[in-house]
C-alpha cells in the first residue's frame, strides 16, 4: 500500500491565506472601476463638447438676419 500524504494546515495560516485572496479580486475590481469611469467621463465630455458645437453652428446658419429676397424689395 501507498502511504498517503497529509498536510497539516494550521488555523492562523488558512485564515491569513484566505484573506489574501479576497483582497487581490477587490483591487483589480477597483483598478477595472476606475478605468471605466475614466471612459465614461471622456465619452460625455466629447459628447457634450459636440453637442455645444452642433448648437452653435446652427445658430450662425439658421441667424435672423436680411433675406436676400427680403432686402431688395
Amino acid at each position: 500500500m501507498k502511504k498517503l500524504k497529509v498536510k497539516v494546515i494550521k488555523k492562523g495560516a488558512a485564515e491569513a491565506s484566505s484573506e489574501r485572496k479576497i483582497q487581490q479580486p477587490t483591487k483589480a475590481r477597483d483598478a477595472a472601476r476606475d478605468a471605466v469611469k475614466t471612459v465614461t467621463n471622456w465619452v460625455n465630455e466629447f459628447q457634450s463638447r459636440k453637442r455645444e458645437e452642433t448648437y452653435i453652428a446652427f445658430e450662425k446658419l439658421f441667424a435672423q438676419g436680411p433675406q436676400a429676397s427680403e432686402g431688395q424689395a
